[in-house]
């Protein structure tokens, strides 16, 4: 069970992170990719927060999560920036696929050819 304040963290690592991911990416690729932060999840202690990122095209999301956990300590830094007046304790991330619109997109895809994958 999720506390209030990890509630309250969660959801402003998910607003702030979105946009420094959103220019991070701008500034060092050049690829046109449409990221978005999909889930955050933040430990008891406010020390680790996983962050599930869906990344769209998808053949370039395992290279696109690598690419942010080697940038990880220049995001942490950013955001201690932003949030140094509402935290105490930055957390450390942990970046990971979110890949549940491929999935739904796989189950759609399979119910429009007539196989029905329940069954």
């Amino acid at each position: 069970m999720e506390t209030q304040r990890q509630r309250k963290v969660s959801s402003l690592l998910k607003k702030d992170l979105s946009n420094i991911i959103q220019t991070l990416f701008r500034e060092h690729t050049r690829h046109n990719l449409l990221i978005s932060i999909t889930k955050v999840n933040v430990s008891i202690d406010l020390s680790h927060a996983k962050i599930y990122v869906s990344i769209f095209p998808s053949n370039v999301a395992s290279k696109s999560i690598r690419f942010l956990q080697k940038k990880r300590l220049e995001v942490k830094k950013k955001f201690s920036s932003l949030a140094k007046n509402q935290l105490r304790i930055i957390p450390e991330f942990e970046f990971y696929i979110d890949d549940s619109l491929d999935y739904i997109d796989e189950i759609d895809r399979a119910l429009k050819k007539g196989n029905n994958p329940i069954k």
